[in-house]
């Protein structure tokens, strides 16, 4: 009876401690498994981390890249804002000079003796308003003499003129104005070129 009885208690005994070591594997795994998770999230988090670190910095530069945009448009805007007005308002000048040069012209005129005191009083004027045009960035073409530039000049004819390289302005019909760094109005202008020679065919018989 005693030994059957330490067979079943130690029988008890082994059944326990299988499944005290069922048990203890199955914690094992669990642990590993929670810790595979744990990693798992980790990642995850550090790559959302990183997506929405990115996506902050691709926002922040188009930020400032608008930013700088503004800027410089609200500069351009500033500086050339007056650039349509600018332009209209040459066609006063272009008026006055036109005058000063007509009463000069006029024989009737020359007889007057109030006429270098009209021409005085449209020169100030004249010089008023090529002031105010220069602190404003507008001032004239300087063309004659100069090589013709496309970008600055537009030629409205050709004159022979041996005594200048062909291509050379040697006529201004109207004045150019530049506004700071940018073309306002182009020069007018007569444009040298080699006076060509009629050759007659001798007729040998």
């Amino acid at each position: 009876m005693q030994s059957s009885e330490k067979k079943e208690s130690t029988l008890s005994k082994d059944n326990i401690d299988d499944k005290n070591g069922v048990r203890q594997e199955e914690s094992t795994s669990d642990l590993e498994k929670n810790e595979e998770n744990s990693e798992n999230k980790e990642e995850t988090v550090k790559e959302k981390l990183k997506s929405t670190q990115e996506k902050l910095l691709r926002t922040l530069a188009e930020m400032e890249n608008q930013r700088r945009r503004f800027e410089k448009e609200k500069n351009e805007a500033f500086e050339f804002g007056g650039f349509n007005f600018a332009a209209e308002s040459l066609s006063v000048i272009d008026n006055i000079e036109r005058a000063i040069i007509s009463f000069k012209n006029d024989e009737t005129l020359k007889k007057n003796e109030d006429l270098d005191k009209i021409i005085d009083s449209i020169e100030i004027v004249k010089k008023d308003l090529v002031s105010i045009f220069k602190k404003n960035g507008i001032e004239p073409i300087d063309c004659i003499n100069k090589k013709f530039d496309p970008n600055f000049h537009q030629a409205m004819m050709e004159v022979e003129n041996e005594a200048k390289e062909p291509g050379t302005v040697v006529q201004e019909i109207q004045k150019g104005y530049m506004m700071k760094n940018r073309l306002l109005r182009p020069s007018f202008v007569g444009v040298a070129k080699k006076r060509q020679e009629n050759k007659e065919k001798k007729w040998t018989f």
